[in-house]
């Protein structure tokens, strides 16, 4: 955890905060904090900046907060991930809070198994842990907006169209396809498929509506490897 990210709960005043939770342990059995220690906070959509650890107990931590940073820029992205097995999915979470990404649609795939979809790891509050232990990890403040689409034929014709409009649309996907780009400047939307890849037919879909496919070389890679390889080409 390299930023403590408060709550609006946390606030007991307009510069004091009261943790009572696993922040508290982590102060405690990682930081090793002690009364008037400086601490990185930031505040969830808001600021980054500092805190003063003004009282520890065994139960409870008071800190005097101050918000003075942005948070880092997001990537100019839109994500479609193909729906990954529950316990990936939660790390694919964490890394694209990681890194930067602003918007992430999950998707239903031909390869997406369909019990995937009756995890409890897509309510909203377990997506929202990951993110937060995500934007913990890289110093960031403003969660990404997850939004869910469990038919792909009606989301990539009705509605993909639109979202990909005035960006380079790119389909991440092995196979005789062009070099993924590198070090780019514009806005990007990019589909990630399951570890199998798109079936024909989605890739084809997904051309149609305006993203193109490019591949990584001839290595079939895991859903969370893919997301930070490319990624981290693109941008």
């Amino acid at each position: 955890m390299n930023l403590l990210l408060l709550e609006e709960a946390d606030f007991v005043a307009a510069d004091r905060v009261v943790l009572r939770d696993r922040r508290l342990v982590h102060m405690q059995e990682v930081h090793r904090a002690a009364v008037g220690d400086s601490l990185r906070v930031g505040r969830i959509g808001g600021l980054m900046g500092n805190a003063r650890l003004l009282r520890l107990e065994a139960r409870e931590a008071e800190l005097e907060v101050t918000f003075d940073q942005p948070p880092p820029a997001k990537l100019p992205l839109t994500l479609l991930l193909a729906l990954p097995r529950p316990k990936m999915l939660r790390r694919v979470l964490q890394t694209v809070a990681s890194m930067g990404v602003p918007r992430v649609v999950l998707v239903n795939s031909y390869r997406v198994e369909k019990s995937f979809w009756q995890t409890p790891f897509l309510e909203p509050e377990a997506i929202r842990e990951q993110l937060i232990l995500g934007l913990e990890q890289s110093r960031d403040t403003v969660l990404p907006e997850i939004v869910i689409e469990k038919r792909f034929k009606p989301f990539v014709e009705d509605r993909l169209p639109a979202l990909a409009q005035g960006t380079l649309g790119l389909v991440g996907h092995p196979g005789d396809y062009p070099p993924c780009p590198r070090g780019l400047d514009e806005s990007v939307t990019l589909a990630i498929g399951p570890e199998g890849g798109w079936i024909p037919y989605e890739v084809d879909l997904l051309a149609k509506a305006g993203l193109q496919p490019v591949q990584l070389g001839a290595r079939i890679l895991r859903v969370e490897t893919a997301v930070t390889a490319l990624l981290s080409r693109l941008f």
